[in-house]
């Protein structure tokens, strides 16, 4: 509470920031926000049409190592961006046709539904490809290792709608536009990206990778528990072409400047930034917005469980800036982060760190996870008293003790529903609500065990 008063007073305290005093006032704005939440490390990068404003790197990574403007962390769907880019160079070069079927280049894309035939390249980049996590769990069925494999695993899927008719955000479109990449280009995904955008635009310490098992040390994430950053390894998942690539606030400072100089043509910079007639914002791997304050913006977001991104451009003042935080999307500070910047770029001041929303609820959680442990115990040990009282009690008592067994075994159909589709495998909604987990696995087991050492006691009751 300390912190986040104290921070309260400090960004009042911060003077309207025209272009020049940026860097001091986002330095300043950063580690007050650092301070009230306890985020361990962040970098930003601010340009203004072709030149850098501001990069830096903030606090530490996972491994306790410094951040700096050149530490690669992840960009988690950010990436998509990137994949969009890529069909358009070849786009213009006529090896790819936005509006044809997307099998017409890539032979090898087929589902069980026949619909899928009629799937264009322009519905995978503005997400209305029919495909969505309703039909296709991608999240929880078993993950991928390559962008082929990404591709075939789709052989016995449908589809949600009919192409063209609905968005849906589903990272399975930008696999198989990364997958077409390759096939049409004749390399793989890392290499076209490192010899035809990363090579180019000067973007050193970018890359894009397959798995979590391919995140380097200084890409590894945070959990908030208790208040404090916990550093966790990502749990399993397939993200190139989705959310793969991993990146530095000065490669980023470099891309946000590519945009404003001749990227691509400008015919195909306005076809990347024209929203979908059935999404309304979502275009070809960018988001159409608005500030606070109104301003026309583009962006994209990206989340991964233990680390989150931003980048946006402000195309009427040629402002760009992208933020990366090493904690996970169920805290969203690399998005906070970008809403103060803008605030701070528009001359405004930010609103207050939020400090830490979930400790409330983690110690509400880490407090009953000890108290049913003990429940269970005392359960377990009056398990001989209950078993002779049974013929006054009845065996479906015990059902009660079965609940948080039932709600493990249906926690992620449960969050499918309550999320909107949107698909989860059961570690990852662990790394969603942590000590909530905890506290149910607590639960089923303390639940399992009452009752096998009441049906116990029972049985050794009638056996004398």
């Amino acid at each position: 509470m300390f912190r986040t008063t104290l921070a309260a007073i400090l960004l009042a305290l911060l003077p309207q920031a025209p272009a020049t005093s940026i860097p001091a006032s986002v330095d300043a704005y950063v580690e007050q926000y650092r301070a009230a939440t306890g985020l361990p490390g962040v970098e930003v990068a601010i340009t203004k049409g072709d030149r850098i404003v501001h990069v830096a790197g903030y606090g530490r990574t996972a491994t306790g190592a410094p951040v700096t403007a050149d530490t690669p962390m992840a960009m988690a769907s950010v990436s998509k961006s990137f994949t969009a880019l890529a069909v358009m160079q070849l786009a213009e070069q006529g090896k790819v046709a936005l509006d044809q079927p997307v099998r017409r280049h890539l032979p090898e894309f087929t589902m069980a539904d026949p619909r899928a035939a009629r799937i264009t390249v322009r519905q995978l980049l503005n997400q209305t490809s029919g495909m969505a996590d309703s039909a296709f769990p991608e999240k929880s069925l078993p993950q991928p290792d390559t962008l082929q494999g990404a591709v075939a695993r789709l052989r016995t899927a449908r589809l949600a709608t009919e192409p063209g008719t609905a968005f849906s955000y589903h990272n399975t479109n930008y696999q198989v536009a990364a997958r077409l990449v390759e096939v049409v280009s004749g390399r793989p995904f890392a290499a076209y990206l490192g010899t035809y955008v990363f090579g180019p635009l000067g973007m050193r310490h970018s890359t894009t990778i397959d798995t979590d098992r391919d995140l380097p040390a200084s890409a590894r994430g945070h959990l908030y528990i208790l208040g404090r950053a916990v550093a966790l390894p990502e749990p399993p998942g397939f993200g190139n072409g989705s959310g793969g690539v991993v990146s530095t606030a000065g490669d980023m400072a470099r891309w946000l400047i590519a945009q404003n100089t001749g990227i691509l043509s400008p015919r195909s910079v306005e076809e990347m930034r024209t929203p979908s007639p059935r999404s309304e914002d979502y275009a070809l791997g960018w988001m159409v917005g608005r500030t606070e304050r109104g301003t026309p913006v583009l962006e994209h977001g990206g989340d991964l469980f233990t680390s989150t991104a931003h980048e946006l451009l402000i195309p009427g003042s040629g402002y760009g800036v992208a933020v990366m935080a090493n904690t996970g999307m169920a805290f969203s500070d690399a998005h906070t982060l970008m809403k103060g910047l803008v605030a701070l770029i528009e001359g405004g001041t930010p609103e207050p760190p939020p400090g830490n929303p979930t400790f409330l609820t983690d110690l509400v959680f880490a407090l009953l996870t000890p108290v049913t442990a003990g429940l269970a115990v005392l359960g377990a040990v009056r398990a001989r008293r209950w078993a002779a009282r049974l013929t006054r009690r009845r065996l479906w008592r015990l059902a009660p003790y079965l609940v948080p067994v039932g709600l493990c075994a249906t926690l992620a159909p449960i969050h499918r529903v309550l999320a909107h589709g949107r698909d989860a495998m059961w570690i990852q909604l662990a790394y969603l609500y942590p000590t909530f987990m905890v506290w149910l696995v607590t639960a089923a087991v303390a639940g399992l065990a009452v009752v096998a050492a009441r049906l116990w006691g029972a049985a050794r009751l009638r056996q004398h």
